[in-house]
């Protein structure tokens, strides 16, 4: 499919006011700093502004007012994905704020829907698809597609002076488990904010392009807010191991599995992995064409009793996230013609998903 990226300028400011804000659609404002005006006086919003409580659900209301006009309709359970068919060609249309992803396998039906949007909302067109917001390469005539975040790999490395490190096999050291007692109740200013930096810093890269990490960033999220020593050695540790994998993908083709389009994936919990609560930890990644398209590694909400009590719940997450998916695609065109195989490896927990008698 050709795939466009359209950005809009300033969307908030294109939105509309809903009627049913404030005062019946009505907002005011004083005037603003500066300017020296009898302050009984008021103005009027013909717009939204940047701030505003409900600009930024004026803007996807007004957005979604004009692909509804289009044709369009929403994609499974998500309200920020469309499709629509035109020509008999299927446009698949996606949108995070204010930048847009438009695919279709007809290059005129493409463009003639861009032009509009175009002229229903200020923005440019950015051409094919490179970042958004992780790096896309695509080879069209090998049927290829690449996802990375070498870029901010680096920059994250860099701006934390490890760069020049030997890189770790591993994200995370071996048996390594953290809990309360780690904690420093009073961190240094510079050791907190180096530490916290870090850690956000991996939030991007575990929810675009690195399920490798996805655990290690779990536990390490959960200090941030009283980090100790060990802390900042396993952050600055799976860092050591991102400067050995920095430029590592994601790839996706349409010859890499023997059943194109078919979801497939598998699910884990581990044992009480959580010392401080005694929580179990649910692990699965979902795969399509070669590459993993969604993945999560968190915290129980529940105390489980037994490791085969644990891994249904596991196996149950991944069933959810396995249907909200399978929506998703049949939406897409791509018709899932069979039940989703996910791979669990505990025995007990098969038994009970075949049959809930037993």
């Amino acid at each position: 499919m050709f795939t466009d990226h359209v950005n809009i300028s300033q969307p908030i400011v294109q939105g509309e006011l809903l009627p049913g804000d404030v005062h019946y659609g009505k907002v005011y404002i004083s005037s603003l700093p500066g300017y020296h005006e009898d302050p009984l006086y008021v103005y009027r919003l013909l717009e939204p502004l940047y701030g505003m409580p409900s600009s930024a659900r004026a803007w996807h209301t007004t957005m979604s007012t004009f692909l509804a006009k289009e044709g369009c309709a929403t994609v499974g359970f998500e309200t920020s994905t469309w499709t629509v068919t035109i020509d008999g060609a299927r446009i698949l249309l996606g949108a995070h704020i204010n930048d847009f992803v438009i695919t279709c396998t007809n290059r005129q039906v493409l463009d003639s829907f861009r032009a509009r949007l175009l002229d229903a909302f200020e923005g440019t067109y950015e051409g094919a698809l490179q970042h958004y917001p992780s790096e896309v390469t695509r080879d069209m005539d090998k049927g290829t597609t690449y996802l990375s975040q070498i870029h901010y790999a680096e920059e994250i490395l860099r701006n934390y002076d490890l760069w020049n490190v030997t890189p770790r096999l591993t994200p995370m050291q071996p048996n390594m488990r953290f809990n309360k007692d780690d904690c420093d109740k009073n961190p240094a200013p510079d050791f907190h904010q180096r530490y916290r930096g870090i850690v956000g810093s991996l939030g991007c890269l575990v929810t675009m392009t690195r399920p490798d990490i996805a655990w290690v960033y779990s536990e390490l999220s959960k200090y941030v807010q009283f980090p100790g020593k060990n802390h900042i050695l396993a952050a600055e540790h799976i860092l050591c191991y991102l400067r050995g994998t920095w430029n590592q993908t994601i790839r996706y083709s349409r010859d890499s599995h023997k059943n194109p389009n078919i979801l497939w994936g598998w699910v884990d919990a581990d044992w009480a992995g959580d010392t401080d609560t005694r929580r179990f930890y649910t692990g699965c990644i979902l795969m399509m064409n070669g590459g993993p398209i969604s993945w999560k590694s968190r915290r129980q909400d529940n105390v489980s009793l037994s490791t085969s009590e644990a891994e249904f719940v596991a196996a149950s997450q991944a069933g959810q996230k396995t249907i909200y998916l399978r929506e998703t695609l049949t939406d897409f065109g791509l018709f899932q013609t069979k039940a989703t195989l996910l791979h669990e490896d505990n025995l007990a927990c098969v038994a009970m998903s075949e049959n809930p008698v037993r």
